[in-house]
């Protein structure tokens, strides 16, 4: 690899991926991995912009930032990048009524949506709401539609909290499209509409920004995919064989969030 100083030459901006860089989850809560919380506040003293991106579908962005806050970190809403909103602007425009599978700590940014008749399924990390009758629903809404339209808050695989590693909306959303027929169309990591929103907030260019996250194909796939570079972190989902990954390789790995930021201090915005 080339030196870190021509990796992250010209870099004028930093997203920043949350559960797995600053937080592990737990119920209700979480645990701030260690040197995360200085490390955004550096960050935000820096000439550097941020913008925190995230495909958290079991808080609603109000109370993800709520427990971020007491967590300690330096975050507003008007900062995060997350699917719920966008999604409702989505059905909005297209005139979509969905069949809501999604986690009842979210349902509230839906208050607005009209889902009698549902016309469409949106899915996110519902949780014990994977049930099969509620799986089985969302089955029948789509296959009883002449164009079936499935949108998923994220596809990734798993999560981690401090439990352990967590299934996450991916499986299920695969499920449906193997029995359906179809493909999902993905507000939120890795979909390359997802970045460019988050760019398009922080008014820089692809080349200008590197993505830093926990997740090998979502985050840092995702992020090169759209001309970024993408930095992949030691904390949250990561595996040893990440780094071995057949289809994608991060710029740089780092064992934390503190020591990205760390070398982007020294080296980014040159």
């Amino acid at each position: 690899m080339a030196a870190w100083g021509q990796r992250l030459a010209g870099v004028r901006g930093v997203l920043l991926d949350i559960s797995g860089v600053l937080f592990d989850g737990a119920e209700g809560s979480g645990v701030p991995i260690a040197g995360s919380v200085e490390a955004v506040a550096r960050l935000k003293r820096s000439r550097l912009k941020v913008r925190f991106c995230t495909n958290e579908s079991q808080k609603s962005l109000g109370d993800l930032v709520e427990l971020l806050q007491q967590l300690g970190f330096d975050i507003s809403e008007g900062e995060v990048t997350a699917p719920a909103p966008a999604t409702c602007l989505i059905l909005k425009e297209r005139g979509l009524r969905p069949y809501l599978l999604i986690c009842d700590g979210i349902r509230s940014e839906f208050d607005q949506i009209d889902t009698s008749n549902p016309n469409c399924v949106v899915i996110g990390d519902a949780g014990e709401s994977f049930s099969y009758q509620n799986m089985n629903k969302a089955f029948q809404v789509l296959m009883e539609l002449e164009n079936p339209v499935l949108i998923s808050l994220g596809k990734g695989r798993y999560y981690k909290e401090t439990s352990g590693l967590m299934l996450d909306v991916g499986a299920y959303v695969k499920a449906l499209e193997y029995a359906c027929g179809i493909e999902a169309e993905v507000v939120g990591k890795p979909s390359p509409e997802y970045f460019k929103s988050a760019l398009q907030e922080m008014g820089l260019e692809a080349h200008q920004a590197i993505m830093i996250g926990d997740d090998i194909v979502g985050d840092v796939g995702g992020a090169q995919r759209c001309g970024m570079r993408a930095l992949q972190v030691r904390t949250g989902k990561f595996r040893p064989s990440d780094e071995h990954h057949p289809e994608v390789k991060a710029d740089g790995y780092v064992d934390n969030l503190a020591e990205a930021v760390d070398l982007l201090l020294q080296h980014a915005d040159k």
